[in-house]
């Protein structure tokens, strides 16, 4: 039963109020009939994503039954947790706040009913994080693209997916899965996103750099259209356009397309492709091998092999291994919970390249090291130590 604007005068005299210090405009709320708590779930935004949503744009939630669930824009990705609070936080469609109401001269007070709709004692808070796209290259890697197969191969779904299978199944946003995409030298073929093989991915680069070797030509100014007309006969054109474009920079230059070969993107592939044959090599040799497997005039040096290659300079003889950034965990504890049984003692210059990905936007590695690695001096050389790591 609605009050009426005497009664809550009444009610406000006997809370001693002061009826100047209110506004003149009183809401009296109601429950409607079979409110719950369990009707709404309210969602905290800040300014970017209220815009984003008042611009017509939508908020996705993403994650299978088995992960917590992420919240995604467009561009970026937000964990959701729940936050508890001690006020009950009532959902009152058409409810004016102070800001929004008219100045009112009137000397008396206005009463307006309006009915709760929800109430709960808890929200969604979004923390902005990483993207989790671990998940992406093992999607991927169940059906490698090995080149055209026999026909009637490539008309098999299995371990395929389109865009929007992967928007399903991995956790970040559009922006965010197609640069991963385009980091990984993941292609589109036939409407299906694949990963190619390694051995494929370095048949199409020999190619390339084979016939750059042949017609003589400089690293940094490949042609396109005569590319894709000499190797065209061996591979899909689109693969070699591919390869170009994974592994050099595309430019015009009187309006003919050019690609500029990176050498670091070249040479760290090729080690890649030495590495992941054996557990461990004699760093000399490797060093001997891997300049040797490069086109002739590129150079290779240890620093073009960083968050991908590990280095152990305290064995004797030196040994070098492969150790991927993209294989070790996601999560900032499990990584360096890893990192350190892989390793007791680790410099600076050796784990930063393993937890660069793992810094926010206003956090360093160095501020990474002081939470989850205990500083010590060893031979005179500053070393990180495991310290007693826990979950926060």
């Amino acid at each position: 039963m609605s009050r009426t604007l005497e009664e809550v005068q009444a009610t406000i005299q006997i809370a001693k109020l002061k009826e100047n210090d209110l506004q003149n405009t009183i809401h009296c709320l109601t429950f409607g009939e079979s409110v719950s708590s369990a009707d709404y779930c309210l969602m905290e935004l800040d300014d970017t994503l209220c815009k984003h949503i008042e611009a017509g744009k939508s908020l996705v939630i993403r994650g299978d039954q088995d992960e917590r669930a992420v919240l995604c824009s467009e561009d970026k990705t937000y964990d959701l947790k729940i936050a508890d609070t001690s006020n009950l936080l009532l959902l009152v469609p058409g409810c004016l706040t102070p800001d929004q109401l008219t100045t009112d001269n009137q000397a008396s007070s206005q009463l307006v009913h309006a009915q709760i709709w929800g109430f709960s004692n808890s929200y969604w808070e979004l923390r902005k994080r990483h993207p989790k796209l671990k998940k992406l290259k093992r999607l991927l890697m169940e059906n490698p693209y090995e080149g055209p197969g026999i026909s009637g191969q490539e008309d098999v779904t299995e371990g395929k997916y389109t865009m929007g299978d992967l928007l399903e199944r991995i956790q970040a946003s559009e922006e965010e899965l197609e640069a991963q995409l385009q980091t990984i030298h993941a292609c589109e073929v036939n409407g299906y996103w694949r990963l190619l093989d390694l051995d494929y991915e370095m048949k199409l680069l020999g190619h390339i750099t084979q016939l750059v070797d042949s017609e003589s030509w400089s690293f940094s100014k490949v042609p396109l259209r005569v590319s894709l007309e000499e190797l065209g006969r061996l591979e899909p054109q689109e693969m070699i356009e591919q390869s170009l474009n994974c592994y050099g920079r595309r430019y015009t230059d009187n309006d003919e397309v050019f690609f500029a070969l990176n050498e670091d993107k070249v040479c760290r592939a090729t080690a890649q492709m030495l590495l992941q044959n054996a557990a461990k090599f004699n760093l000399a040799e490797f060093q001997e091998v891997w300049q040797q497997s490069v086109p002739e005039g590129m150079g290779t040096r240890l620093d073009q092999l960083k968050s991908l290659a590990l280095v152990d300079r305290s064995s004797k003889p030196e040994t070098i291994s492969l150790l991927r950034v993209e294989d070790l965990p996601e999560d900032t504890l499990e990584r360096f919970t890893q990192l350190f049984t892989m390793r007791q003692k680790w410099t600076e210059e050796d784990i930063t390249p393993y937890i660069q990905d793992l810094c926010g936007e206003k956090q360093t590695t160095g501020a990474l090291l002081t939470k989850y690695a205990r500083l010590s001096t060893q031979n005179g050389m500053k070393v990180f130590n495991s310290r007693r790591l826990v979950a926060t």
